[in-house]
């Protein structure tokens, strides 16, 4: 695997790395041992899969609290997605800022979201098909959002939203956030 860091700490885009023959290709999606050189250490308690209907559809801002805060990774299986982390740690350099990465079937990359990190993604496609692996197991009392349109954050999406959750319309702003431990 390919580990390219991204503008938040802590977050990488994993490209992974063919082995080609007649029969197709292989490649390695996750070692514990080359993130342990990156200084992740996470077991996956969870796996997830979602299926967004409609070009233009929003999922998150999404994170977690303690004491169930989660790390993810995150790839697209069937389409494309827009997928942003926005850095969440009060005590982080880069608080409020955000990262993006287009992540396609056909790019076949992944995202490493740290805990104290917000996640969310845009379709760019009708039919995107989204897995991710999840450090902790789903804790509603421990589930928590940010507005994806908060101007202070200024996530530029590439395309109109035609689809948002009412729960996802009701985060707070970054601003208006509880410091709670992540």
């Amino acid at each position: 695997m390919i580990w390219h860091p991204m503008p938040i700490s802590g977050v990488f885009r994993l490209e992974p790395e063919w082995r080609e023959d007649e029969r197709g290709f292989f490649a390695r999606c996750w070692c514990e041992q080359e993130a342990a050189a990156h200084g992740i250490t996470v077991a996956w308690r969870q796996a997830n899969l979602s299926l967004t209907r409609r070009r233009g559809s929003l999922r998150g801002l999404h994170y977690s609290v303690a004491p169930r805060a989660e790390a993810k990774l995150v790839r697209c299986t069937r389409g494309r997605i827009f997928d942003v982390v926005v850095d969440l740690r009060r005590d982080s350099p880069g608080f409020g800022r955000w990262c993006a990465a287009e992540l396609s079937a056909e790019n076949r990359q992944s995202l490493f979201v740290p805990i104290g990190c917000g996640h969310g993604f845009q379709s760019l496609e009708d039919d995107c098909e989204v897995c991710y692996q999840m450090g902790a197991c789903y804790d509603p009392a421990v589930q928590r959002g940010l507005r994806w349109d908060d101007p202070a954050v200024g996530i530029a999406w590439p395309l109109p939203v035609t689809a948002i959750s009412d729960r996802d319309t009701a985060h707070p702003l970054l601003a208006e956030l509880a410091e709670e431990p992540l």
